[in-house]
């Protein structure tokens, strides 16, 4: 039989439908419509769940840049006709807003400190066998299971026999280390393989050296986990600012807003800026970090 004809054979095959071992294509076919339609549908209502969680968001933020005769207007709107920024302005001129900020990045600045602390407690825990680790370990679990605010009461009399009420040191103090966050690190170096330590000891290097140069940037994914987390923390800390400090200058960001909230109440755009401000550097930090996160999270264990 020559080339011609049998290509003309296969031509002949391919469109009655068969294919070269005889099978006929039309259930794949319809299996693969079946899926690609449930992959439209499933990516159909993420999309409208995505969309009814970020609504109240958008209109916080929109919100902001009205002005007041449009956030009172009725029936309301989500647009801004004529969009300002003269609340933000406000909130950084003539409420002070400048010096809440400034005390939350501190308070943030000093929460940051204490990542090498539970970081190095993480690394002792993970690597290192002495008497007692064991006990100690079921100790720093045991303090994620006590409320804070069970806590507050006898930090607030250990912080004012030592003077540091009224200060951000005190505000920062108790958010410095967290069991939560030395149970991840430990979770994750017991990942990194002991080989790579003992052999960094053989050749000399001393433990802080391993801990600095070795541990810390095979730690990067939980590294990065506790910084969204500390940053939260440290960002949104309100109960305990308003406990400790009587100086209305120690205020963080969210007492600010409360305090907006009960001095200024017929102001919705004033209230909405105030509140994104607080919101959107929280949104940036998660966006610049999540796929740390969630390797982060993967990777110490925890399901």
């Amino acid at each position: 039989m020559s080339t011609t004809e049998l290509l003309a054979r296969g031509s002949r095959s391919l469109a009655a439908g068969g294919d070269d071992d005889g099978r006929d294509p039309a259930p794949t076919r319809r299996r693969a419509r079946r899926g690609r339609a449930g992959t439209i549908v499933i990516g159909a209502l993420l999309g409208v769940g995505a969309l009814a969680t970020a609504f109240p968001f958008l209109w916080m933020v929109f919100a902001s840049v009205k002005p007041r005769s449009e956030s009172v207007a009725y029936p309301p709107q989500l647009l801004p006709k004529q969009p300002t920024f003269e609340y933000f302005v406000q909130l950084f001129t003539e409420l002070d807003f400048g010096r809440y900020l400034l005390n939350t990045l501190i308070i943030v600045v000093i929460c940051m400190l204490g990542l090498l602390l539970m970081a190095a407690a993480g690394y002792g825990f993970a690597k290192f066998t002495f008497r007692g680790r064991d006990a100690l370990f079921f100790l720093v679990l045991v303090t994620m299971m006590i409320p804070g605010q069970v806590t507050m009461i006898p930090s607030y009399l250990i912080l004012n026999g030592m003077k540091l009420t009224n200060t951000l040191v005190g505000i920062a103090l108790p958010m410095l280390v967290s069991g939560f966050a030395v149970f991840l690190f430990r979770q994750f170096m017991a990942t990194i393989p002991t080989e790579i330590v003992e052999a960094a000891r053989m050749d000399g290097a001393g433990e802080w050296r391993i801990f600095f140069r070795i541990i810390l940037p095979m730690s990067g994914p939980i590294l990065a986990v506790q910084v969204v987390l500390t940053f939260i923390a440290g960002w949104n800390s309100f109960l305990w600012p308003l406990i400790i400090a009587n100086d209305q200058n120690l205020y963080t960001l969210s007492v600010g807003l409360s305090l907006l909230n009960q001095q200024i109440a017929t102001n919705p755009s004033l209230q909405m800026a105030a509140s994104t401000l607080m919101v959107v550097p929280i949104l940036i930090v998660f966006v610049i970090f999540q796929r740390y996160v969630v390797q982060g999270f993967a990777l110490s264990g925890l399901k």
